[in-house]
């Protein structure tokens, strides 16, 4: 148990420090590209994958840029994040914004101690990517109103690699700090998301502005 709190508390200093080495934007650079689910600025989608979310919780919401573009929107928006630093800065930067929250919580423990439901839980390359899904799609679909979305979206993954996949989130000379992803092609996330109880699940990689490169995982479903 000691070791396990000791690799929870480097997970947080480590994404403290991921914020820290974020470039930092201008308020109207960072709502321009508030929506990327891809990690090309200006390709792929925008908010409107979310429907016409009254309230939206966003699971690892960074410095708090999407927050900020849907609570300008009249949206209830929520983030959390693993990072105090994160957290700070988002506050910092959109805290002063009527209908825009932000907590530092772990994803699942925040799902699972809330009282409320929100018609929108979404994740931009966050938490979705770094929490176990059999834990974390029952407690996103307990606390999503009926009929509610949740999207995400990552990196896809690479072919013959699936299931929890470990990295050194500081690298292979740093600190013993290891992070955990979980990767899936399109058509197993539809097989567990309905497995949880969602439906109307699609699931598919959008392709990168240019051939051959990377594409992106994007996932959309809803709670009926």
């Amino acid at each position: 148990m000691t070791q396990l709190m000791t690799v929870i508390a480097d997970q947080a200093t480590y994404w403290d420090r991921y914020a820290a080495n974020t470039p930092e934007r201008t308020p109207q650079e960072a709502l321009e590209g508030a929506f990327g689910w891809t990690q090309y600025p200006g390709h792929g989608p925008g908010n409107e994958v979310l429907g016409d979310p009254a309230t939206a919780l966003e699971l690892g919401c960074g410095h708090g840029d999407a927050v900020a573009a849907l609570a300008l929107n009249g949206v209830e928006a929520t983030g959390i994040d693993l990072s105090a630093a994160h957290v700070t800065s988002a506050r910092a930067t959109w805290g002063h914004l009527p209908g825009a929250h932000f907590h530092q919580a772990d994803a699942v423990d925040y799902l699972t101690s809330a009282s409320r439901r929100w018609e929108a839980i979404y994740s931009i390359w966050g938490a979705a990517w770094f929490t176990d899904p059999d834990r974390l799609l029952p407690a996103v679909h307990d606390r999503l109103t009926s009929g509610g979305r949740l999207v995400f979206s990552h990196a896809p993954a690479i072919p013959g690699s699936y299931g929890r996949q470990g990295t050194y989130g500081a690298g292979y000379a740093g600190p013993q700090v290891w992070i955990y992803r979980w990767a899936y092609e399109p058509g197993a996330w539809v097989e567990l998301l309905r497995r949880y109880g969602f439906r109307h699940v699609r699931a598919r990689v959008e392709p990168a502005p240019e051939p051959d490169h990377v594409g992106t995982l994007l996932v959309e479903a809803a709670r009926p």
